[in-house]
């Protein structure tokens, strides 16, 4: 065995006795005591050996760092450990990735931590200190990254995996809030984003709920039969849709009602949207390309409500009902919006009876 060969053999062999003492009196296997014990081996201070053994085997690790501070002299470095230990634990959970490569990665820790602790601990070394670092080094350097490859890879995949099977609950969700006539939220998403409405108090001056009702359609059902109604209800939809930006929620919340979630508007603005959509289905013309036949007008009757106007999201949608009916009380096809007394009104008129 040449000199180089038996020093490398030497110095793995210090490196496992020095886990196994580690390991035996229960010590943390970290950095700094991992130094403190490197230097007690080597016999490099009789008097440290002396009093590390003198701690037994239930040594704490602010008696550990005691030793570290008197003999080694490099309190900075414990604080700075402390910190790193602090940040390694929060990332325990990244950590679990590269677990299953563990064994090898120690292996090269143990040899990068010994090679550290004789650079850190000596003023002074030789070129065959160096030279000797520098082969463990290299060896350790290539079998960590052959092992660091394997592992990027099946990170990489199990990532992968996991944005499919992420893609797949979305897309289940996706389907398990829409409504299939009208491709809008149903009234599960919206049920979920009305009682979310709430969580954000600073913007409840600018959230409105609006609620929207097909004028007579019962009367459409029963003079053209559902496939009719069918196909107005899915046009009604898609006007809406067209009518309002993009990041306004609107669903179809059963039958021929729907509802708009509006955001970051004031209540003038909000009018203002219903308006536009109220004139966009007045305008529309409803009839069967193939036949001719005419459908008539197909009107909508919107009431909505500030969110800050209400306690809570029940509130907020009984206010906007109550404008909702009392728009259809006062002759349909028109926007009203929720007013203080407005309750008092809609039960004394006897405006349920709009309702449909």
């Amino acid at each position: 065995m040449n000199t180089a060969t038996a020093q490398k053999a030497h110095a793995s062999d210090l490196a496992g006795q020095i886990v196994y003492a580690l390991r035996s009196m229960g010590v943390a296997p970290i950095p700094r005591n991992y130094q403190l014990f490197y230097e007690a081996y080597i016999g490099s201070n009789a008097q440290l050996s002396r009093d590390l053994v003198a701690l037994g085997s239930r040594a704490t690790q602010e008696e550990l760092d005691h030793l570290a501070d008197e003999y080694l002299g490099r309190p900075q470095a414990v604080v700075i450990e402390r910190a790193h230990t602090r940040l390694a634990s929060e990332l325990d959970d990244v950590l679990r990735l590269i677990r299953q490569e563990q064994t090898s990665l120690e292996s090269y820790n143990r040899l990068l931590e010994e090679t550290a602790s004789r650079i850190s601990t000596k003023t002074h070394f030789s070129a065959d200190l160096l030279s000797n670092a520098i082969d463990l080094l290299t060896a350790a350097t290539g079998d960590t990254m052959a092992h660091g490859e394997k592992t990027v890879e099946n990170v990489a995949q199990r990532s992968q995996e996991m944005d499919d099977v992420r893609k797949e609950l979305d897309e289940y969700k996706r389907i398990a809030n829409t409504d299939s006539l009208t491709r809008l939220s149903n009234r599960r998403a919206f049920d979920e984003k009305l009682a979310s409405l709430f969580d954000d108090q600073m913007s409840l001056g600018v959230t409105a709920l609006v609620l929207l009702d097909i004028d007579h359609f019962k009367r459409v059902n029963d003079t053209y039969g559902h496939p009719v109604g069918d196909k107005i209800l899915a046009t009604v939809a898609s006007v809406i849709r067209s009518n309002v930006r993009k990041d306004v929620f609107v669903a179809r919340t059963g039958g021929e009602e729907f509802a708009m979630v509006i955001q970051g508007q004031t209540a003038e603005e909000v009018l203002a949207v219903c308006e536009r959509v109220r004139r966009a289905l007045e305008s529309r013309p409803f009839r069967n390309s193939r036949t001719g036949m005419d459908y008539g007008p197909v009107t909508i009757s919107l009431g909505f409500s500030m969110a800050a106007q209400a306690e809570d999201p029940g509130q907020l949608y009984e206010q906007s009902d109550v404008a909702l009916y009392l728009a259809k009380g006062n002759g349909r096809n028109r926007c009203q919006m929720f007013e203080d007394g407005m309750r008092k009104d809609y039960i004394g008129k006897g405006w349920l009876i709009y309702k449909k």
